[in-house]
């Protein structure tokens, strides 16, 4: 699996975790379409799920006349898998991370969703 449609499983298995009642490794099973997980999308799903206080913490700090628990549940998934990225997976590029973000947030989010995550994530690198 290639790493955009990984990080766009992960974005829907977090963003369901987020949402219900869900376990991770159930939600990892309702984004994939066979039973070969990708490596990659598991790092994403389990590391955002075991760091998701700490990265929430670090976002809210860069965050300018918002805060954390305000934020749209898109912005905060894409926003949390992009910090996830920028701080603990060293072969991705902070800009590679900032992009996909990006892209996630403009697919699944509103207009101006991608501009916000885009202006967030700049002041955190």
């Amino acid at each position: 699996m290639k790493r955009r449609l990984a990080r766009e499983k992960a974005f829907q298995a977090l963003f369901q975790i987020d949402n219900s009642e869900i376990d991770v490794e159930e939600a990892i099973e309702h984004v994939v379409e066979d039973s070969v997980h990708d490596a990659f999308l598991d790092q994403l799903v389990h590391g955002v799920t075991s760091c998701q206080e700490e990265l929430d913490e670090w976002i809210g700090s860069h965050l300018v006349n918002w805060s954390f628990s305000r934020l749209p549940k898109v912005e905060k998934t894409a926003l949390r898998m992009a910090a996830y990225e920028i701080k603990f997976a060293e072969d991705v590029p902070s800009q590679v991370a900032i992009n996909e973000a990006v892209e996630l947030a403009k697919t699944f989010g509103e207009e101006e969703s991608g501009k916000f995550v885009n202006g967030v994530l700049s002041k955190m690198v």
